[in-house]
């Protein structure tokens, strides 16, 4: 993993040198105002935030299918400890709290917002009030956007406080990522006795499609320790939390709408088998949900289970397809980034003849269709990191890694057959939503990284690759 992020600073670095206003945009997405507790007037208060329960409801943005939203319902128990009556206007951030950007200099804010009291509509207004002191903070705005709203606390009496709202996801397409935000509730009096926050999905949650370890290679840090998943539903819980900004929860997740496709397209072949369409479609849906914008994998292990699956599902393609140009290509795109990313760079040795196999089938991807660009293009990226492995000029192209041993860093053995674990019952996602009635728990834990040293280059070829491969990468969207 160190060796992946090492290659993805040097990328970064190395680029931000020679395309500085791209690669900006492309280095920090724009991150979404993230929900957050409630926050209590300026002066002290009696008030302890007893219990909480957040709910973010995620679906397919109807705006743009390749993004998320969430509903999200927040609930609040709040107990007046005091002897006396308090009156305030309880706050609600609309945008950062702390004061600090989407990435870009803007500040979104969060459009509609309803707040109850006691189960009653209550009215909120807009106000411009100081942003809150963050450990994370880097404040770009003096003032932030409220949603600011009366409540009264008698004595020794609970009151709940119910907000609801919707929100965007953000990240890198194929991964989304939603925050929110505990530790403004650390303005109330004392502990927060109780915090559940609970992501629930309109399918079974599992570690392919809810990234427990690697997230941060997403574009945020590593999702939020802790959290335990089991059906549709991945839950944090706190029990009396002082909060601060470790607290905070960030979950990362495939985006809906392509693990809808992995249902769909996996319900489509166990109804007709002999169907070569919906396998390719399965095994370039699998090769999404496992590939980063700028090329590499996932190499957790739901990653590689799934890599299997791509490569399985790709090959009965094949069998069945076998003049169709685009899914010779697509499989070889598939081989390419598993060899190139986690074999060539990582210095380890092509056991299974990944890039033979991925040459061998653009070869024959353009012997069907000479016409066919992503094939041509793909060889291109190969001839400019790999130079020993094909050779590109115009329309000749010389297949040297099919005919000859290359040389160190990484030899590939003359042998094309790979073998790829066959997609059994237990292996293919769950098709229905509902959640098992003795659901199988995964939880969140810190990604455990071994200590390697840093990845030498690989030659000056490679650095051209490096700079283009994020856009090539992110272009490919087509069929294959």
């Amino acid at each position: 993993m160190k060796k992946k992020i090492f290659l993805f600073v040097f990328i970064l670095a190395f680029a931000a040198l020679m395309m500085p206003s791209t690669v900006h945009a492309d280095v920090a997405p724009p991150e979404m105002p993230p929900g957050s507790n409630l926050v209590p007037g300026a002066e002290q208060t009696q008030v302890r935030m007893v219990a909480e329960t957040v709910t973010l409801d995620v679906s397919v943005d109807p705006a743009n299918k390749q993004n998320a939203i969430a509903r999200t319902d927040a609930s609040f128990t709040m107990r007046n400890l005091g002897s006396a009556e308090e009156t305030m206007q309880a706050r609600f951030p609309l945008t950062f709290f702390n004061g600090s950007s989407d990435g870009f200099g803007r500040f979104p804010e969060i459009a509609q917002i309803t707040v109850k009291v006691n189960g009653k509509v209550v009215s909120t207004r807009r106000e411009m009030q100081p942003f809150l002191a963050s450990a994370a903070s880097f404040n770009e705005m003096e003032q932030i956007p409220w949603a600011v709203f009366d409540v009264t606390f008698p004595p020794g009496q609970d009151v709940s406080i119910d907000v609801s709202y919707t929100v965007q996801a953000f990240g890198y397409y194929p991964f989304l990522v939603f925050k929110y935000i505990l530790e403004t509730g650390a303005g109330w009096n004392g502990t927060i006795g109780s915090a559940d926050v609970v992501a629930r999905f309109p399918y079974e949650v599992s570690e392919k499609n809810v990234l427990l370890q690697g997230g941060e290679n997403a574009g945020y840090g590593a999702p939020t320790a802790g959290g335990v998943g089991s059906g549709n539903e991945v839950r944090w819980r706190f029990e009396d939390l002082e909060p601060t900004y470790e607290n905070n929860i960030m979950v990362t997740f495939v985006a809906p709408s392509l693990w809808n496709s992995i249902l769909n397209e996996t319900a489509n072949v166990r109804k007709n088998p002999n169907d070569g369409e919906s396998w390719g479609r399965l095994g370039k849906a699998y090769k999404e949900a496992v590939r980063f914008p700028k090329g590499y994998l996932r190499d957790d292990p739901a990653a590689l289970e799934m890599i299997a699956l791509s490569r399985d599902a790709y090959e009965k393609c094949l069998a069945l397809l076998p003049n169709d140009s685009l899914w010779h290509y697509g499989y070889a795109d598939l081989l390419w980034s598993h060899y190139y990313f986690d074999l060539y760079w990582m210095s380890k040795p092509d056991t299974e003849g990944l890039l033979p196999t991925a040459l061998s089938h653009l070869q024959t991807a353009l012997k069907i269709d000479p016409n066919n660009q992503q094939a041509r293009d793909l060889l291109a990226e190969i001839s400019y990191s790999i130079p020993e492995a094909v050779k590109v000029d115009g329309d000749n192209i010389d297949y040297l890694g099919l005919t000859a041993t290359p040389l160190p860093p990484t030899p590939w053995p003359t042998s094309t057959s790979l073998a790829s674990p066959a997609l059994t019952e237990t292996s293919m996602p769950t098709l229905s939503p509902s959640i098992a009635a003795t659901p199988t728990e995964m939880v969140l834990v810190p990604t455990a990284e071994a200590p390697t040293t840093p990845n030498p280059l690989c030659g000056s070829s490679a650095l051209i690759l490096s700079i283009v491969a994020g856009g090539v990468w992110a272009a490919r969207r087509q069929k294959s």
